[in-house]
C-alpha cells in the first residue's frame, strides 16, 4: 500500500515561493504519493455554519486531511505570522474538537521567503496552533528558507539551488521516516 503526504500551501498565489517548494518534494521520493490539499476555497471560520451545515469545500477539505497519512504545510510569512488564510484553514481542521480531523496526524511544517528569517515568526505560531490542536509536529526539525526568490529559476517554477534541495530532501525524509517508525499515540 502506498503511503500518501497531504500538501497544504499557506499562499493562494498560483505561483507562490511556497508553492513552488512544496511541488519540489512531489519528485523527492517515490515511495509517497503527494496530494494536494487547497484550502483557497474554504469560506471563514463561522461556528454557526456548524449548526446550520458545513459547506461542501469545508466536508472535502478535511476528508483530503483524513485521507492522508501526513500532512507537510509549507507557509510564507506575512507581517511576522502566520497567513490569515491558514489559520482559518487551520480552525475549520480543529473543528468539533471532538473529530478534528489534524488531532494526533504527523504534520511537517515548511516555509520560504525572500527575507532573511525565513519564515522563523510564522513557524513558531503555526507550531502553537498545532499543538494546540492535538497534532503531533515533526520534533526537534525546522526548514526555514530565506532568500528564497534567489533559489529558483527566473520563470518562478522550479527550485534550482542544490543545496535547499538537500536541506529540504533530508527534511522529507526525516518526516517520512517519523511517519513509518512512530506509533500513534492515544
Amino acid at each position: 500500500m502506498t503511503r500518501t503526504i497531504g500538501l497544504i500551501c499557506g499562499s493562494l498565489r498560483e505561483n507562490s515561493y511556497n508553492r513552488i517548494i512544496a511541488q519540489s518534494l512531489t519528485d523527492m521520493v517515490d515511495s509517497y504519493q503527494f496530494h494536494w490539499i487547497e484550502i483557497n476555497n474554504l469560506p471563514l471560520f463561522n461556528e454557526d455554519m456548524e449548526i446550520s451545515g458545513v459547506p461542501e469545500t469545508v466536508t472535502s477539505f478535511k476528508s483530503a486531511i483524513q485521507d492522508v497519512d501526513g500532512i507537510i504545510i509549507v507557509s510564507p510569512e506575512y507581517n511576522s505570522g502566520i497567513p490569515g488564510v491558514l489559520k482559518n484553514a487551520l480552525d475549520w481542521a480543529s473543528r468539533p474538537r471532538e473529530s478534528a480531523v489534524l488531532t494526533k496526524k504527523p504534520v511537517g511544517v515548511i516555509g520560504a521567503t525572500p527575507g532573511g528569517m525565513g519564515t522563523a515568526f510564522a513557524q513558531m505560531q503555526i507550531r502553537q496552533i498545532l499543538e494546540a490542536m492535538q497534532v503531533h509536529v515533526l520534533p526537534f526539525q525546522k526548514m526555514l528558507i530565506s532568500q528564497v526568490h534567489k533559489k529558483i529559476d527566473s520563470d518562478r517554477k522550479v527550485l534550482t539551488d542544490e543545496q535547499t534541495k538537500r536541506y529540504l530532501e533530508r527534511y522529507l525524509q526525516q518526516f517520512i521516516h517519523w511517519i513509518d517508525h512512530t506509533p500513534v499515540l492515544d
